[in-house]
């Protein structure tokens, strides 16, 4: 994985940091709104995210840690766990949605119908292998899933 800084990796327990993320997100004091979080995410995941998946998939053949393109495809297939519109800010969001809805009877519609987005990792197996990503999310909620993501990391 990149650091912008060498010192960067010495400072930080990457094996902890996930959970360290969980327990500063959880504190009240931390708000953020969701809508802010995927604003424009069409746009970052492929500058940002996708970018550190291609290096990690080269160099140990796999992708580990949480996938945000499952949780933001939950997102946008309309509600969130208690029925609340989700709203988003984000050029692709019509076709996002469209995707993210057909997944329900079309396994894997997220990435496939946004290869704009997703670009070849939109095909591979090793990405798109998300152990009960988008069903445990619909069966189980947003909080077990996470819990469960550490298995995977």
């Amino acid at each position: 994985m990149k650091h912008p800084h060498p010192e960067t990796r010495a400072r930080i327990d990457l094996g902890d940091y996930p959970h360290q993320l969980i327990e500063r997100f959880a504190n009240p004091e931390v708000g953020d709104t969701v809508r802010r979080l995927c604003a424009n995410a069409s746009d970052l995941i492929p500058k940002f995210l996708l970018p550190v998946v291609r290096e990690q998939l080269a160099l140990a053949g796999r992708s580990s840690g949480p996938r945000p393109w499952c949780l933001l495809g939950a997102l946008l297939e309309g509600t969130d766990e208690s029925g609340v519109p989700n709203e988003m800010d984000d050029a692709l969001a019509p076709q996002l949605r469209a995707a993210a809805q057909r997944q329900a009877d079309v396994p894997g519609a997220f990435l496939t119908d946004n290869r704009s987005v997703f670009g070849e990792l939109a095909d591979d197996p090793r990405f798109t292998g998300v152990p009960g990503g988008l069903a445990s999310l619909r069966e189980r909620g947003v909080r077990a899933t996470l819990a469960d993501l550490d298995r995977f990391a």
